[in-house]
């Protein structure tokens, strides 16, 4: 039975929101929203890290306690109230993973859904005051793109492990063991010419 995508948990209504951003996935097998979250975030992209530490010391001006980024730990089974990084968990279900980052600038939360073969990732953000529209502005394009790019590896790397699962399986079906193999087509034609000389020397001699 197929099963349905849930609604994503939003910070806000939509018509509240300063910012909203959802992208999808086709995955080729099914996926947890905790094991899609710990499969894209194994690595953090290139560059991210020192991302993290310009937006630290530029925040600290400003009030805004420093968030470290992405650690690449595996999200486990985690519970709401657990910490992922600098996420707070808010739900936690197979199908829903809703975390959670508030400061006195803006409130955001990133929502991770999935049924059967679909993922999506929506994100919403809050902004309370002047410097957290101002910090949306370079932010808001970077958070595309980092999703984009973390979608699109998560594909190659699931196609790539399920394409040699697929061939690892051909490979088994296809070998065939000794003793099955003696008793194959090649074993029967020789058994049936050795037959064939027999009868034949049989009835020279009768």
């Amino acid at each position: 039975m197929r099963q349905t995508m849930p609604d994503p948990d939003l910070v806000a209504p939509p018509e509240k929101l300063s910012f909203l951003d959802r992208q999808t996935l086709a995955l080729p097998r099914p996926l947890t929203a905790a094991e899609a979250w710990s499969r894209m975030n194994a690595r953090p992209l290139p560059g991210l890290a020192l991302a993290f530490r310009i937006r630290d010391a530029i925040s600290a001006r400003f009030g805004v306690e420093p968030i470290g980024g992405l650690s690449g730990r595996p999200a486990g089974a985690p519970r709401p109230g657990d910490k992922l990084d600098f996420f707070l968990v808010e739900r936690a279900e197979p199908g829903i993973l809703t975390l959670s980052a508030r400061d006195r600038h803006l409130d955001t939360i990133t929502c991770i859904t999935t049924s059967d073969t679909q993922l999506a990732i929506t994100s919403s953000v809050v902004t309370k005051n002047r410097f957290g529209q101002l910090y949306m502005l370079p932010v808001a394009p970077a958070h595309r793109l980092i999703v984009k790019t973390l979608l699109k590896r998560l594909s190659r790397e699931l196609q790539a492990k399920t394409g040699q699962a697929a061939g690892n399986r051909r490979a088994r079906s296809t070998a065939m063991p000794a003793s099955t193999a003696s008793s194959g087509p090649s074993a029967q034609g020789r058994n049936r010419r050795r037959n064939a000389r027999n009868s034949a020397s049989s009835a020279t001699s009768g």
